[in-house]
């Protein structure tokens, strides 16, 4: 059988993910950017023999590769072929496009997807703006959006326009990447707004991401002197 994870609610996706993990008594992982169709063989070669049957996991394989690729296709039709014998989890860290779960005819699809008000936030950062943000912000918590996942889509969100805006010279970020068109379209647009020479100290994208990290930290080491909503709230009024 194959299980197909995505959707861009991480979070959520993720505890499924783990959930299902533990339930399970013999499980193989791997990173699906760097898994090759030996490390398949050689995991399922003498399973099932002796009642150890593996779970093969199999974390961000469709997100990382493109289904043209030589190695790719012989992975997928290696899944596909065992999958009466052997149970394939796959964990995507976005949503998938349907074209590419066909391949999967048979496949358990869990999707989980994010409420649109945390995209609306996320599009709403700029400078100017913090009664609008705050408003957007509390509306995705409401909406049942864990506040530690808004602090990662904020690092992510500025960690891109950062990228558009001071390019180290490198290949641009995964992130940038991955990103459709349209969307790179309106990232560059959001961009524009941390430009300029009124632009005060507390709104330049250096600053923001800084500020993002020290909450992160403060968070995680237990030093946040505010609960994580109250923080992210004041640095919102920076802005």
């Amino acid at each position: 059988m194959v299980t197909i994870i995505h959707g861009d609610d991480i979070s959520l996706s993720r505890e499924y993910l783990l959930d299902l993990k533990q339930k399970q008594k013999n499980v193989v992982s791997f990173d699906g950017g760097k898994i090759t169709i030996t490390d398949l063989i050689q995991n399922i070669e003498g399973s099932g023999l002796f009642g150890d049957t593996k779970t093969i996991f199999i974390e961000d394989f469709l997100t990382k590769h493109k289904k043209t690729d030589k190695d790719v296709k012989e992975i997928l039709n290696f899944i596909v072929k065992n999958s009466k014998q052997f149970a394939f989890i796959l964990w995507e860290s976005k949503e998938i496009p349907k074209r590419d779960l066909s391949s999967f005819k048979n496949a358990v699809i869990k999707f989980f997807k994010l409420p649109k008000n945390i995209f609306l936030f996320l599009d709403n950062l700029r400078p100017s703006n913090s009664r609008n943000l705050l408003n957007l912000f509390h509306q995705a918590i409401t909406s049942g959006i864990k506040e530690e996942l808004i602090l990662f889509m904020m690092q992510r969100q500025i960690r891109m326009l950062l990228a558009l805006l001071e390019p180290s010279g490198n290949e641009p970020i995964e992130e940038l990447i991955r990103l459709a068109p349209w969307q790179m379209s309106k990232l560059e647009r959001q961009a524009s707004y941390f430009q300029g020479p009124t632009l005060n100290e507390g709104s330049t994208l250096k600053n923001i991401y800084r500020k993002l990290y020290e909450i992160e930290i403060g968070q995680k080491t237990g030093s946040l002197s505010l609960s994580l909503t109250q923080a992210i709230d004041f640095l919102l009024l920076e802005i």
